[in-house]
């Protein structure tokens, strides 16, 4: 399961921030997540509560925030959004769709104490 080891990469990053900048204790951590990112939503919840333990994020409530998926058509020269990386443009209808985005995954802020 891959999302063990992205939570400890937020266990990581997490307890970094700690270090520099004197923070004990975080409270919640809001995650953003593309749509394409292959991220389990629930294996992730439970990871990180496991991964978690005995860091200054345990107990933390998670919130994941979806990101959409971004493309490119180059059929109508648009920036448009995308469920699904096989689908047609939404505006023109053609074929010819370059993913341009929705496979990130970062920490978008932190409560701390």
């Amino acid at each position: 399961m891959h999302e063990m080891s992205l939570a400890e990469g937020i266990r990581t990053i997490v307890q970094e921030q700690a270090r520099q900048h004197g923070f004990a204790r975080v409270t919640r951590l809001r995650l953003e997540i593309g749509r394409f990112a292959g991220v389990e939503k629930p294996a992730l919840a439970f990871a990180f509560d496991v991964v978690m333990r005995g860091s200054p994020a345990e107990g933390a409530t998670l919130e994941m925030i979806d990101l959409p998926g971004q493309a490119l058509c180059y059929d109508c020269l648009k920036a448009v959004q995308i469920d699904d990386r096989l689908a047609p443009c939404p505006l023109c209808g053609g074929g010819r769709l370059m993913p341009e985005g929705g496979n990130e995954m970062r920490i978008r802020d932190m409560e701390v104490l």
